[in-house]
């Protein structure tokens, strides 16, 4: 009798607790549903419905782990996991790229100590996704991006006010120490200062022109573990997607227009890299550091991207045929052009040629010709942009960039050469880091000169996205727009709010990837939620690159077969004269709209 009747209240407690919960009525439901449309997979089917009741997934762990990036150099994966159904669940990961300030010719110590530092920074960052955000993310909402990276902003900030606690401390100690050896070297009476330190020469005198240029800003200083932040951002943008059963670039693209879904989508140009000329090269031409190509709107991406491949394989042709004639004489046009090509190849870490120019009339003059001999034409049928890198030029003692071996302009000249060179080639429509950031006069110069004909464009002259916005700003130099790289604490609401602000002022937005570059090819559905006008990539040599031009191909498929892809514009933005008022700058149509 007592097991009958504990029975008895066991069924009438599950009946209410299924009650409760409607499981009979939606059963009955699904029931009735499912025997008119009889399907194949029955119990599929009853998944599928039921699952529409479930609980939305939270993030229940996070996994940071060490991984390689393209150039064997330790980097930052970051997986995230869910409950999902009841059940932990790996729903994506992404890789980061390390940013490298390193120039190409730093001396092997700082190459040595840039290496420590970077393993060190990579092995915080996985402890801080491990422990710390790990414990601060657990149980969240990964579709609450918003929330996500409020959360990770204040950890950041907070482990930034440790570094300057822990530095005011050392510097405190440093100064106690310092004042308790000073009564004993006080009795010797003040030390001669000497006119230079002893086995040194003395100083040498800087030239009025050098002295007047500004003085090169220090190096932004990057918290080791910063990738922690970048790394946790982007990855909870991934499992939002994922979780949300909607692509990225479209998810991205609802998180920027706040979950309001576009009429359609357009795609960036990219900019491929066809050459990279190495500064530290034995050739004399020092002013180019990349030369970029950029297919016509009217193109579609597929077609683009096979004339940027046809334009290389002739490159490579006539590399090897100078390399079989190395004595041979053409006609001086096209002989002055092709002594620059060598008989080796030699791919970049950019996933293009390096080739190496004693000028620069002689890099363009070989572009025409073999643009000419595929019969295309620069300035129609395919177009150039130039990535000066100037800040890698400066000669401090001199004051003056120099632009090939030997030879030195000061700023003002560059802006000159530089007006000079877009009126004989007209066919370059952007150039990336013309001068240095802290030549803010010559930037204005330049594109109150340029803005109209040519896009002046701000990298490495760009500050951290971090420190771009001030307050509905932008703090940069004068230009008509921004390359932008998610790396260190870079997070996904960073880069939706600063390209909100870079749209509403007119400016075009860049989307670019590291020198070193992972095997993640998120960065292009990025670019593409983000709406940028350009995408910068590097070449279309190397797996890691060119998985990020397939999948861009992918999506372009995709947005067509759904009728949502829409037309590229090309504008230039020309810029008002320093004297009038400052307002937002007009935007007139390209030569070839």
């Amino acid at each position: 009798m007592e097991a009958g009747g504990r029975r008895g209240r066991l069924r009438r407690e599950a009946a209410e607790y299924y009650r409760a919960l409607r499981v009979p009525e939606r059963m009955e439901e699904a029931l009735n549903q499912l025997f008119l449309q009889r399907p194949d997979d029955l119990y599929g089917e009853l998944a599928n419905y039921f699952s529409k009741f479930s609980k939305p997934p939270v993030i229940c762990k996070l996994v940071g782990r060490k991984l390689f990036d393209a150039a064997g150099q330790p980097t930052l994966e970051v997986e995230i996991y869910c409950t999902v159904k009841n059940y932990e669940k790996r729903i994506c990961s992404t890789v980061m790229a390390a940013h490298s300030q390193i120039p190409e010719n730093a001396l092997p110590e700082t190459i040595e100590a840039n290496e420590k530092e970077r393993n060190y920074s990579v092995h915080t960052a996985v402890e801080w996704v491990n422990e710390s955000l790990n414990t601060m993310l657990k149980h969240l909402d990964p579709t609450d991006q918003c929330q996500a990276d409020k959360m990770l902003g204040e950890y950041f900030a907070n482990k930034v006010e440790e570094k300057k606690e822990k530095e005011r401390q050392e510097k405190e100690k440093q100064e106690e120490e310092a004042a308790k050896a000073t009564p004993a070297s006080s009795l010797r009476g003040p030390a001669s200062t000497p006119k230079h330190k002893k086995g040194g020469r003395p100083a040498t005198k800087l030239s009025v022109e050098a002295s007047s240029i500004p003085a090169a800003e220090p190096a932004e200083s990057v918290l080791c573990g910063s990738l922690a932040i970048g790394g946790a951002s982007f990855a909870i943008a991934k499992a939002g997607a994922t979780v949300s059963h909607v692509p990225l670039y479209l998810y991205t693209a609802l998180l920027k227009h706040h979950q309001e879904s576009p009429e359609g989508m357009t795609l960036p140009l990219p900019m491929v890299t066809l050459l990279n000329c190495e500064k530290n090269s034995p050739t004399k031409l020092k002013l180019v550091k990349e030369v970029m190509v950029i297919p016509p709107v009217e193109l579609s991406l597929k077609q683009g991207i096979k004339r940027v491949l046809d334009i290389q394989k002739e490159i490579i042709r006539l590399l090897g045929s100078s390399g079989k004639k190395p004595g041979s004489r053409t006609e001086s046009r096209k002989g002055k052009a092709q002594k620059a090509l060598q008989p080796t190849l030699k791919i970049s870490h950019l996933g293009c040629l390096t080739l190496g120019y004693d000028s620069l009339e002689q890099l363009l003059l070989q572009m025409q010709i073999v643009c000419s001999n595929i019969g295309l034409e620069l300035g129609r049928d395919m177009y150039l942009a130039i990535n000066c890198a100037a800040h890698d030029l400066m000669d401090y003692e001199k004051g003056k960039y120099e632009i090939l071996t030997g030879t030195f302009k000061s700023p003002d000249e560059m802006v000159a050469m530089y007006v000079e060179m877009i009126d004989n080639f007209p066919f370059i429509i952007a150039l990336i880091d013309p001068l240095r950031k802290e030549d803010r006069e010559q930037w204005s110069s330049i594109c109150c000169a340029l803005g109209s004909k040519c896009f002046v464009i701000a990298e490495d002259a760009a500050t951290q996205i971090s420190k771009l916005k001030t307050e509905q700003s932008i703090n940069i130099v004068k230009c008509s727009g921004v390359v932008l790289k998610y790396i260190n604490q870079t997070k996904v609401s960073d880069l939706i709010e600063l390209t909100g602000i870079l749209d509403g002022q007119r400016h075009v937005t860049i989307l670019g990837s590291q020198d070193v570059e992972s095997s993640d090819e998120s960065l292009v559905d990025l670019a593409v939620g983000l709406g940028a006008r350009f995408l910068k990539l590097g070449g279309l040599s190397r797996g890691e690159r060119v998985a990020k031009y397939n999948r861009l191909l992918a999506i372009e498929e995709e947005l067509a077969a759904n009728g949502a892809l829409r037309e590229a514009k090309l504008e230039f933005v020309a810029f008002a004269e320093e004297s009038q008022p400052e307002q937002l700058p007009d935007v007139l149509p390209s030569p070839e709209d």
